[in-house]
């Protein structure tokens, strides 16, 4: 049976990860929590705690605030503010390469290169999400009626992915051939990135609030229903044509996080009533991890082994299970 090393978080816990195999939790009233060998507290940003996101580039953990800035927190809990735009609320913030940071404040997309040379980009409408391609310095925003592709160091125009909506979160595949985001409504929406070629993935009985790539990007994860709904993306056209994995169907709760093992065909699911099974791809096997708990699993994350598994809950409750007991 795994074992959990449990902790009790004073607000609701958005964002828990490894960093170096040391579980950190970013909590919403802008602290961020290293609890392994004495809890360490880092004061991130003064007021609320808007965005946290794993640099996939680089061991860190990047925060925005209402502060209007923008940190970054090392494994050793120091953190470093990379960016200050005075009183505007910094709603979403991502990594790039070569030591690259993009966040958005209202309509306007701003990228810090390696140089700390500091360069907007300005959309029709608000930027709700961004995220940079896995190779080349281009990023994409999510807004109102679809996506934008831009190069971060060129003032070329940005590239235009049409589709009616508001679209509220951006990722690429691993692999980069893709593009997905996530919409107001209870669907997703993806395009390939070569030729713009629409992908609609629908039927969600809720929002889709959280999502996971598989390893090797055979599979996207997501939330927004009573089960785990992979959808699978290793062929060209990724999941038009195939339907959907569901994992972990429980009738009287609904999936809220999902985080898929970084080497094996295997995923993790919180639900709402604080439960976490793992589940495998091949044969739906399920093992469970935490019984339950008092509000809704909202974050988890693996170490780069596969072992540890931290969690945070919408009711500050958090932890880390060993999958090996």
């Amino acid at each position: 049976m795994p074992s959990i090393a449990a902790f009790d978080f004073p607000d609701f816990v958005e964002t828990a990860l490894f960093l170096k195999d040391q579980p950190v939790f970013a909590l919403a009233d802008g602290t961020v929590r290293l609890p392994a060998g004495g809890e360490r507290v880092v004061e991130a940003h003064r007021g609320g705690l808007l965005a946290a996101r794993l640099d996939p580039f680089q061991p860190r953990l990047l925060t925005s605030g209402e502060d209007g800035r923008v940190t970054a927190v090392s494994p050793e809990g120091e953190a470093r503010e990379l960016a200050s735009v005075g009183r505007k609320w910094i709603d979403a913030v991502a990594g790039g390469p070569k030591d690259t940071v993009g966040f958005a404040t209202g309509r306007t997309a701003h990228v810090r290169l390696s140089d700390g040379t500091l360069r907007t980009f300005t959309a029709e409408r608000t930027v709700e999400d961004l995220v940079f391609a896995p190779k080349g310095l281009r990023f994409a925003i999510a807004r109102y009626d679809g996506a934008s592709l831009y190069f971060a160091a060129t003032d070329a125009s940005p590239v235009e992915l049409t589709w009616k909506g508001a679209h509220v979160g951006i990722d690429f595949s691993p692999d980069g051939r893709f593009l997905v985001t996530t919409m107001q409504e209870n669907a997703l929406h993806g395009w390939r990135v070569e030729d713009g070629k629409h992908m609609k993935m629908t039927g969600y009985p809720a929002k889709v609030k959280g999502w996971s790539w598989s390893a090797k990007a055979k599979f996207l994860a997501t939330t927004g229903a009573p089960a785990a709904i992979l959808w699978p993306f290793s062929a060209k056209d990724g999941p038009m044509g195939k339907a959907p994995l569901e994992l972990g169907t429980r009738g009287n709760s609904m999936v809220t996080a999902v985080a898929c093992h970084p080497s094996e065909d295997m995923l993790a699911i919180g639900y709402e009533d604080g439960m976490i099974l793992a589940v495998r791809f091949a044969d739906s096997r399920e093992a469970l991890l935490r019984r339950g708990g008092s509000s809704a699993v909202r974050t988890m994350g693996w170490n780069g082994k596969g072992d540890l598994l931290a969690f945070g809950s919408e009711g500050g409750e958090g932890g880390v299970v060993n999958i090996a007991g």
